[in-house]
Protein backbone atom coordinates (compact mmCIF):
# COMPACT_ATOMS: atom_id res chain seq x y z
CA UNK A 1 0.00 0.00 0.00
CA UNK A 2 1.39 3.39 -1.00
CA UNK A 3 1.77 5.79 1.95
CA UNK A 4 -0.16 9.04 1.67
CA UNK A 5 1.71 11.99 0.22
CA UNK A 6 2.03 14.07 3.38
CA UNK A 7 3.51 17.05 1.51
CA UNK A 8 0.58 17.18 -0.92
CA UNK A 9 -1.86 16.73 1.96
CA UNK A 10 -0.25 19.59 3.86
CA UNK A 11 -0.39 21.88 0.81
CA UNK A 12 -4.05 21.06 0.28
CA UNK A 13 -4.85 21.70 3.94
CA UNK A 14 -3.00 25.03 3.88
CA UNK A 15 -4.83 26.08 0.72
CA UNK A 16 -8.16 25.19 2.33
CA UNK A 17 -7.21 27.10 5.49
CA UNK A 18 -6.33 30.21 3.50
CA UNK A 19 -9.57 29.98 1.52
CA UNK A 20 -11.63 29.75 4.73
CA UNK A 21 -9.65 32.60 6.28
CA UNK A 22 -10.14 34.77 3.22
CA UNK A 23 -13.90 34.19 3.22
CA UNK A 24 -14.22 34.84 6.95
CA UNK A 25 -12.22 38.07 6.92
CA UNK A 26 -14.00 39.50 3.89
CA UNK A 27 -17.34 38.73 5.58
CA UNK A 28 -16.17 40.38 8.82
CA UNK A 29 -15.10 43.50 6.95
CA UNK A 30 -18.37 43.66 5.04
CA UNK A 31 -20.24 43.34 8.35
CA UNK A 32 -18.74 46.57 9.74
CA UNK A 33 -21.35 49.26 10.30
CA UNK A 34 -21.03 52.51 8.38
CA UNK A 35 -19.99 54.30 11.58
CA UNK A 36 -17.38 51.66 12.45
CA UNK A 37 -15.98 51.79 8.94
CA UNK A 38 -15.84 55.59 8.86
CA UNK A 39 -14.23 55.84 12.30
CA UNK A 40 -11.55 53.23 11.58
CA UNK A 41 -10.93 54.67 8.09
CA UNK A 42 -10.33 58.16 9.49
CA UNK A 43 -7.70 56.83 11.89
CA UNK A 44 -6.01 54.80 9.15
CA UNK A 45 -5.95 57.83 6.86
CA UNK A 46 -4.33 59.97 9.57
CA UNK A 47 -1.72 57.28 10.28
CA UNK A 48 -0.88 56.93 6.60
CA UNK A 49 -0.64 60.68 6.08
CA UNK A 50 1.71 61.00 9.06
CA UNK A 51 3.80 58.11 7.78
CA UNK A 52 4.22 59.72 4.36
CA UNK A 53 4.56 63.32 5.54
CA UNK A 54 8.37 63.39 5.68
CA UNK A 55 8.90 61.67 2.35
CA UNK A 56 9.61 63.67 -0.81
CA UNK A 57 6.97 63.48 -3.55
CA UNK A 58 7.24 60.17 -5.40
CA UNK A 59 5.09 57.64 -7.21
CA UNK A 60 2.58 55.83 -5.00
CA UNK A 61 0.44 52.91 -6.09
CA UNK A 62 -3.00 52.22 -4.67
CA UNK A 63 -5.93 49.93 -5.39
CA UNK A 64 -9.52 50.90 -6.07
CA UNK A 65 -11.50 50.00 -2.90
CA UNK A 66 -13.48 46.77 -3.12
CA UNK A 67 -15.72 44.85 -0.72
CA UNK A 68 -15.54 47.36 2.11
CA UNK A 69 -11.79 48.05 1.88
CA UNK A 70 -10.25 51.26 3.17
CA UNK A 71 -10.59 53.97 0.51
CA UNK A 72 -7.20 55.56 -0.23
CA UNK A 73 -8.50 58.04 -2.80
CA UNK A 74 -9.01 61.12 -0.58
CA UNK A 75 -5.46 60.81 0.75
CA UNK A 76 -4.06 60.12 -2.71
CA UNK A 77 -5.78 63.22 -4.06
CA UNK A 78 -4.17 65.36 -1.34
CA UNK A 79 -0.77 63.85 -2.15
CA UNK A 80 -1.25 64.73 -5.83
CA UNK A 81 -1.71 68.36 -4.79
CA UNK A 82 1.70 68.15 -3.08
CA UNK A 83 3.49 66.95 -6.19
CA UNK A 84 3.18 63.18 -5.80
CA UNK A 85 2.27 60.90 -8.71
CA UNK A 86 -0.37 58.20 -8.30
CA UNK A 87 -0.52 54.91 -10.18
CA UNK A 88 -2.92 52.00 -10.17
CA UNK A 89 -2.05 48.35 -10.76
CA UNK A 90 -3.49 46.78 -13.89
CA UNK A 91 -3.51 43.02 -14.49
CA UNK A 92 -2.68 42.62 -18.16
CA UNK A 93 -2.90 38.81 -18.23
CA UNK A 94 -3.31 35.91 -15.80
CA UNK A 95 -0.02 34.67 -14.39
CA UNK A 96 1.88 37.82 -15.37
CA UNK A 97 3.19 40.78 -13.40
CA UNK A 98 0.92 43.82 -13.33
CA UNK A 99 1.72 47.20 -14.84
CA UNK A 100 1.05 50.54 -13.12
CA UNK A 101 -0.85 53.25 -14.97
CA UNK A 102 -0.88 56.89 -13.93
CA UNK A 103 -4.08 58.04 -12.22
CA UNK A 104 -5.68 61.36 -11.30
CA UNK A 105 -9.30 62.05 -10.25
CA UNK A 106 -9.93 63.06 -13.88
CA UNK A 107 -8.52 59.89 -15.44
CA UNK A 108 -11.02 58.04 -17.68
CA UNK A 109 -11.72 54.66 -16.13
CA UNK A 110 -12.72 51.26 -17.44
CA UNK A 111 -13.00 47.83 -15.80
CA UNK A 112 -10.73 44.82 -15.93
CA UNK A 113 -11.98 41.27 -16.39
CA UNK A 114 -12.75 41.06 -12.66
CA UNK A 115 -14.90 44.20 -12.78
CA UNK A 116 -12.29 46.31 -10.96
CA UNK A 117 -12.08 49.97 -12.06
CA UNK A 118 -8.72 50.73 -13.72
CA UNK A 119 -7.35 53.62 -15.81
CA UNK A 120 -8.52 53.25 -19.39
CA UNK A 121 -5.05 53.90 -20.75
CA UNK A 122 -2.24 56.34 -20.28
CA UNK A 123 1.38 56.26 -19.28
CA UNK A 124 2.94 53.45 -17.27
CA UNK A 125 5.17 54.28 -14.30
CA UNK A 126 6.82 52.07 -11.69
CA UNK A 127 5.85 52.94 -8.10
CA UNK A 128 8.21 53.91 -5.28
CA UNK A 129 5.58 52.98 -2.68
CA UNK A 130 2.74 50.47 -2.95
CA UNK A 131 -0.34 50.52 -0.71
CA UNK A 132 -1.63 46.95 -0.57
CA UNK A 133 -5.11 46.06 0.72
CA UNK A 134 -5.22 43.47 3.49
CA UNK A 135 -7.78 40.70 3.49
CA UNK A 136 -5.80 39.21 6.39
CA UNK A 137 -2.34 39.77 7.84
CA UNK A 138 -0.14 38.43 10.59
CA UNK A 139 2.39 39.99 13.02
CA UNK A 140 5.24 38.59 10.91
CA UNK A 141 4.31 40.97 8.09
CA UNK A 142 2.65 38.57 5.66
CA UNK A 143 -0.63 39.41 3.98
CA UNK A 144 -3.44 37.40 2.47
CA UNK A 145 -5.03 38.90 -0.60
CA UNK A 146 -7.74 37.62 -2.90
CA UNK A 147 -5.77 34.60 -4.03
CA UNK A 148 -4.62 35.55 -7.52
CA UNK A 149 -0.96 36.05 -6.60
CA UNK A 150 -0.75 39.20 -8.72
CA UNK A 151 1.04 41.36 -6.17
CA UNK A 152 3.62 38.73 -5.24
CA UNK A 153 4.52 38.19 -8.90
CA UNK A 154 4.64 41.92 -9.54
CA UNK A 155 6.75 42.85 -6.51
CA UNK A 156 9.18 40.04 -7.27
CA UNK A 157 9.64 41.47 -10.78
CA UNK A 158 10.21 45.10 -9.75
CA UNK A 159 13.77 46.33 -9.32
CA UNK A 160 14.35 48.22 -7.17
CA UNK A 161 11.52 46.82 -5.10
CA UNK A 162 9.13 49.54 -3.86
CA UNK A 163 8.28 50.12 -0.22
CA UNK A 164 5.24 47.99 0.57
CA UNK A 165 2.61 49.24 3.02
CA UNK A 166 -0.24 46.92 3.92
CA UNK A 167 -3.40 48.89 4.68
CA UNK A 168 -6.51 47.46 6.30
CA UNK A 169 -8.64 47.09 9.39
CA UNK A 170 -7.39 45.50 12.57
CA UNK A 171 -10.07 42.80 12.36
CA UNK A 172 -7.94 41.30 9.58
CA UNK A 173 -5.16 40.39 12.02
CA UNK A 174 -4.53 36.66 12.63
CA UNK A 175 -1.79 34.71 14.38
CA UNK A 176 -0.52 33.38 11.04
CA UNK A 177 -1.59 33.53 7.40
CA UNK A 178 0.48 30.38 6.79
CA UNK A 179 2.65 32.17 4.21
CA UNK A 180 3.88 30.27 1.19
CA UNK A 181 7.34 30.38 -0.40
CA UNK A 182 6.22 32.97 -2.97
CA UNK A 183 4.65 35.34 -0.41
CA UNK A 184 6.53 38.61 0.03
CA UNK A 185 6.78 40.16 3.48
CA UNK A 186 5.44 43.69 3.84
CA UNK A 187 7.65 46.56 5.00
CA UNK A 188 4.93 48.33 6.99
CA UNK A 189 1.38 47.54 8.11
CA UNK A 190 -1.12 50.29 8.95
CA UNK A 191 -4.47 49.69 10.67
CA UNK A 192 -6.63 51.79 12.97
CA UNK A 193 -4.83 50.10 15.88
CA UNK A 194 -1.21 50.79 14.92
CA UNK A 195 1.48 51.50 12.36
CA UNK A 196 3.91 48.58 12.43
CA UNK A 197 7.35 48.51 10.85
CA UNK A 198 8.24 44.99 9.79
CA UNK A 199 11.94 45.56 9.19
Amino acid sequence: MTPPNSSANQEAETAAFRTRLRQAKIAARMAMTADEHAHASAIIENRLEALLADRPPQAIAFCWPLRGEFDCRPLITRLLAKGWRAVQPVAVAPGQAMVFRLWTPETPMTQDRHGIPIPEGGAVSAPDIVLLPLVAFDPQGYRLGYGGGYFDRTLAALSPRPVTIGVGFDLACVASTRPQAHDIRLDIIVTEAASMMMS
